[in-house]
C-alpha cells in the first residue's frame, strides 16, 4: 500500500464516520482493533463511536492535517460541536466547543488495527471557563 492509497482509505473511513454508516465500518476497521492500548474489537469500536454520536449529535470529523507513512497515518482532526452533557469529565451541557484530536493509526490488511488518540481537553476547558 502506498501513501496515496492509504490516505484515500483513511479519507473514506472519515466519510463513513460522518455518514454514520456503521454497517460499512468493518471495511475500514480490523476485527481486533485496539484503541489507546485497549483491545476493543470491531464491535467495541463501533459502540464507542455510536456513543460519541449519541452524546454529540452534531459530531463531524474534519481532517485538518494528514500525514501518510504506510502502514501509519497521523491525523489532526478538528471538531466544532455541542456535546449534550458531560464530555471528558467537563460539564459542557449543550455549549458549542471547538477542539482538536491528534490521532495515529496503524493499518493491517488495509484496515485500522491500532489507534492512539489524544484530545485537546485544555482547549475545551479554556472555552468553558468564565472570562
Amino acid at each position: 500500500m502506498n501513501k496515496s492509497e492509504l490516505s484515500n482509505i483513511y479519507r473514506d473511513y472519515i466519510a463513513c464516520l460522518n455518514r454514520r454508516d456503521w454497517s460499512a465500518l468493518g471495511r475500514f476497521v480490523h476485527e481486533d482493533v485496539m484503541h489507546n492500548g485497549e483491545r476493543l474489537g470491531l464491535s467495541g469500536y463501533r459502540s464507542m463511536l455510536e456513543r460519541d454520536f449519541s452524546d454529540i449529535p452534531d459530531l463531524s470529523f474534519n481532517i485538518e492535517l494528514l500525514v501518510s507513512d504506510p502502514p501509519y497515518i497521523a491525523s489532526r482532526l478538528r471538531f466544532d460541536c455541542t456535546p449534550k452533557g458531560s464530555f471528558l469529565g467537563l460539564n459542557v451541557d449543550g455549549r458549542r466547543v471547538s477542539f482538536a484530536e491528534n490521532v495515529f493509526y496503524e493499518f493491517r490488511d488495509k484496515k485500522i488495527g491500532q489507534v492512539w488518540s489524544v484530545i485537546d481537553k485544555a482547549a475545551i476547558e479554556a472555552q468553558l471557563s468564565p472570562s
